[in-house]
């Protein structure tokens, strides 16, 4: 009789447990609407290194120590590197190259559209030109940085500081603003 009793229990115990595993009932949607209202993010990568290709070829690669994916948000999803982040585009095969590093980074899905803050470099190795400022944004769509903080440009004959910054994102074709320093000029 008490084998019986232990039986029953047991059973009960698990018609119970059963029940209440099946009795969820939150869609994925739900749940991503309760981290979005929470501001809680979908996913979580702990030193991350994703590589991009086009066509079998690398286009670039992306480094980070932590990032938070927000891609809950419906009106603005986005990433957010909060221990910085470091990108490398590779052009021509792999010959030409962009490095991106920064302290911290927001990358916009929607608009494609990333800030960079803190201790900002860029670096072209073919041009051999550098920059460095506190904030940089770049519109990936367009293939453009630009900046109203203070900066440093350094390519192989000049060094120019200034406030305000404007370039592809190769950093050719750039514009300065209220510019100081030494620049090379040719005189017709």
């Amino acid at each position: 009789m008490k084998k019986h009793s232990i039986i029953i229990s047991k059973s009960i115990a698990v018609v119970f447990t059963a029940a209440m595993l099946f009795s969820c009932t939150n869609s994925t949607q739900q749940v991503r609407d309760f981290l979005a209202e929470k501001n809680l993010p979908t996913g979580i990568a702990k030193n991350a290194y994703h590589v991009y290709k086009d066509s079998g070829r690398i286009t670039s690669k992306l480094i980070t120590p932590l990032l938070y994916d927000y891609s809950n948000r419906r009106q603005h999803p986005y990433n957010e590197f909060p221990e910085g982040i470091k990108i490398i585009n590779f052009e021509n095969k792999g010959k030409d190259s962009v490095t991106i590093i920064g302290d911290y980074a927001l990358s916009y899905s929607k608009t494609a559209i990333s800030e960079i803050k803190g201790n900002v470099i860029i670096i072209n190795h073919t041009e051999k030109s550098k920059l460095e400022t506190e904030q940089l944004f770049w519109d990936q769509n367009s293939q453009y940085f630009y900046s109203e903080k203070k900066f440093t440009l350094t390519t192989q004959k000049d060094t120019i500081h200034g406030v305000g910054f404007e370039s592809k994102d190769d950093l050719s074709k750039w514009l300065a603003k209220e510019i100081t320093g030494q620049l090379e000029t040719i005189s017709e």
